[in-house]
């Protein structure tokens, strides 16, 4: 079965789309089933009120029909548990046409006892069972389903109860009361149906995000070890390989050899010291945030010649648990204007208030377009290796937070990344 547009079921295996995942489809197809049991719950409990009515009360006239039907619906009922704990494709249309044997039921016995003389109650009472249908159909998450059951459901109460008024003397104004009850009821159990499946597709949207952010953040680990060995690989490790080349002109006491050996470890030991304040700056541990932007903000300006402006005065002056994430992203930031942006003056500003660390970083370059920044464009340049901002949105948004860059007004890009304080 399937969830289609507008949750309507539908067969050819269990697909929702814009949900996409078997694990989500499981989610929906579990609660349509755990609908099913609650029904077959109520199902029971009607049968049960069924045969103590017409046990305790029985009708005068048709006793023998009566009963004949009622041992019916009851051996109809215990069999509903068996499709309800052995579901298949065709299971929930088959609780949609079993409300309408309920319904059948009930209505055929209400007659019997409608038929009566005047000293039974027996169908004044059962009519009180038709308010347990509404509420039955309400468990498979169908509003279209649920109220066709009841409208007829109040139908037939109303013309059961006004066939009923000569055995109790019932008058037409308690009937219309109680109709209108019934009524009620059927109008509840629909709205009822429709919060209850917005409520599965909200959990089953919320599953498939969860599971594509997961999955976005693995892939975002993957490259980034990939990064990591590539520039490894190209540059430290290419001075060490050569180093260790010049060795046998070294130990024939080659001057020249042993200057190139000294520049090319010398080289190497400063890209291997940018890898690994790039991994995890001292700066950030030992003094927060707030200093190693600022450092990170003066070196970037010494090597590219942007004003680099920092604004920390609402940050506090001491780690923080999102220091990492957000020194990241002003990393990430930075680098993305000084290459691409053609700006001359860039502000960071750092704030964190009211639960919330805010990252701002606003530059007068030549802007940005919408598309380039859309969650499309941003997916599709991480799945082919650009991982820059993708990275940096997929890191935020496990932690709770977002990335937003728009163009300012007047030109150049605004860069927002939020996160929790208290991630």
């Amino acid at each position: 079965m399937t969830w289609g547009p507008l949750g309507r079921w539908r067969p050819h295996g269990f697909t929702a789309p814009g949900l996409g995942e078997p694990a989500l489809d499981r989610i929906l197809y579990e609660h349509a089933l755990l609908g099913l049991r609650v029904q077959v719950v109520v199902r029971l409990t009607l049968a049960v009120f069924m045969t103590l009515v017409v046990a305790l009360d029985p009708p005068a006239h048709l006793l023998v029909p009566t009963w004949a039907v009622v041992g019916a619906y009851v051996l109809w009922a215990v069999a509903s548990i068996v499709p309800a704990r052995h579901a298949g494709r065709r299971t929930l249309y088959w609780a949609w046409l079993a409300l309408l044997v309920d319904l059948v039921a009930l209505t055929t016995v209400a007659s019997f006892a409608a038929a009566s003389d005047a000293t039974s109650w027996t169908s004044d009472v059962l009519l009180t069972g038709f308010a347990l249908l509404p509420m039955a159909a309400a468990t498979q998450l169908r509003p279209a389903v649920c109220a066709a059951i009841a409208v007829p459901t109040a139908l037939v109460f109303f013309v059961t109860s006004a066939a009923a008024r000569t055995a109790n003397g019932e008058p037409w104004s308690s009937v219309s009361l109680h109709t209108m009850v019934i009524a009620g009821l059927g109008l509840a159990a629909v709205l009822l149906s429709r919060v209850a499946r917005s409520r599965v597709i909200t959990i089953a949207s919320l599953a498939r995000e969860r599971a594509q952010l997961l999955d976005d953040a693995l892939r975002v680990e993957a490259r980034e070890r990939q990064a990591l060995a590539e520039a490894l690989h190209d540059g430290a490790l290419q001075y060490v390989l050569g180093a260790r080349a010049e060795m046998d002109a070294v130990r024939r006491g080659d001057p020249v050899a042993i200057d190139r050996v000294e520049v090319a470890l010398a080289e190497s030991g400063r890209l291997l010291r940018s890898t690994l304040t790039a991994l995890t700056p001292a700066v950030l541990e030992h003094h927060g945030l707030a200093v190693a932007v600022t450092e990170l903000a003066r070196t970037a300006q010494a090597s590219s010649g942007v004003t680099v402006l920092v604004d920390a005065a609402a940050w506090p002056d001491r780690p923080t648990p999102v220091d990492r994430l957000l020194f990241a992203a002003a990393r990430e930031l930075l680098t993305n204007v000084i290459k691409h942006a053609r700006a001359h003056r860039v502000e960071l500003t750092l704030e964190y208030a009211d639960g919330r660390a805010r990252l701002i970083v606003v530059d007068d370059g030549i802007g940005v377009a919408e598309d380039d920044v859309s969650g499309e464009r941003l997916d599709a340049q991480m799945a082919t290796g650009h991982l820059g901002l993708a990275s940096r949105r997929v890191r935020l948004a496990a932690a709770g937070g977002s990335l937003s860059v728009r163009a300012r007004p007047g030109g150049g890009t605004v860069a927002i990344a939020t996160v929790p304080a208290d991630r």
